[in-house]
């Protein structure tokens, strides 16, 4: 099966490198984006706009007019949905692209993982929606969404590096090590944060007679525990910082980080607006698009401690390189 897709893909015009890396940009964008309009469902309360799965209402993709749901409401979700086939054409895009330049093998398994991971999701969006949006099948497909968005960085850099190429350490194994602890750290943030979600207001559906429920415990306690994780992932950015600076890390590597930090620090400014306001629902879609920014950035920071260098950029950038970091 898989030789006659090759096959198949090999009729069709060669991508350029430029193509690809412009595919795998809107990847990310796509990704990030279902999170962010999956955020403005919660918030309009239109989660159950459309009340099936996969259908919209029974016998119908798409919605009728419905006496208890909303027109509002069956757009908004409606809308949601339609956005997952712009999400599957770019995840289809990236795998024909690669596959047709041949990139290397590790290229073409990110790319696949795009189109698997998105029926990984579409399917955990059915169980919420068929589950009436229980609290915790709605944060696992938040955090999902987020996983996806770490993916998608990691292919973009993978698509943008040459294939006859060798990964060189930018950096000590410890300092990797150090970024992959701020990696879960960054986890255990977002995990806190869908269950403040999960306990707070915006439930996804307003409905009297069948209300959500929602995780049972102070939202006060939830927010401190998410404040207390967030602080503990700024200051293992912070020691990051110090430590790219003791071995001498390149101009790139240190902008990636100044980038996080940055971006972190909205997102923290962005939570606590939230708090002091009561929870507004506009910096709810804020706050999740902060929160893949965040992932993003990471994501971006943790790959370029390695990256894969051609000989040449090799022997150009290897006189800048300290002992330490090739260790």
């Amino acid at each position: 099966m898989y030789r006659l897709f090759v096959r198949l893909v090999d009729r069709l015009p060669l991508p350029s490198l430029r193509v690809q890396v412009g595919i795998a940009i809107a990847v990310v964008l796509t990704q990030a984006g279902i999170a962010v309009t999956g955020a403005v469902v919660r918030v309009t309360a239109s989660g159950l706009g459309c009340p099936t799965w996969p259908q919209c209402f029974p016998g119908s993709f798409t919605p009728v007019q419905h006496g208890e749901v909303a027109a509002i409401h069956q757009a908004v979700e409606f809308g949601n949905r339609m956005l997952t086939f712009l999400v599957v054409l770019t995840a289809a895009l990236i795998v024909i692209a690669v596959t047709r330049a041949r990139r290397r093998h590790e290229v073409r398994v990110y790319a696949w993982l795009m189109p698997v991971s998105t029926v990984v999701q579409a399917v955990m969006g059915g169980i919420t929606v068929l589950t009436g949006l229980l609290w915790w099948t709605v944060a696992i497909h938040l955090l999902l969404s987020m996983a996806m968005v770490w993916l998608a960085v990691l292919l973009l850099e993978k698509v943008r590096e040459p294939d006859d190429a060798v990964a060189i350490p930018e950096v000590p194994v410890a300092l990797r090590w150090l970024t992959a602890l701020s990696a879960v750290l960054m986890g255990a943030v977002l995990v806190a944060g869908t269950m403040v979600t999960g306990a707070g207001p915006h439930a996804g559906d307003k409905s009297i007679e069948k209300p959500v429920p929602r995780l049972a415990v102070e939202i006060t306690t939830l927010v401190h525990l998410h404040a207390d994780l967030l602080i503990a992932y700024l200051s293992v950015l912070v020691a990051i910082g110090f430590a790219l600076f003791a071995v001498g890390a390149s101009r790139r590597l240190k902008k990636r980080l100044y980038v996080v930090v940055a971006v972190v620090a909205a997102q923290a400014l962005v939570g606590v607006t939230q708090y002091v306001t009561d929870i507004p629902a506009a910096l709810v879609v804020v706050h999740v698009a902060g929160a893949g920014a965040c992932v993003a950035a990471t994501a971006a920071l943790w790959i370029a401690m390695r990256p894969r260098l051609s000989s040449v950029a090799l022997d150009q950038t290897r006189p800048e390189r300290s002992t330490a970091a090739l260790s």
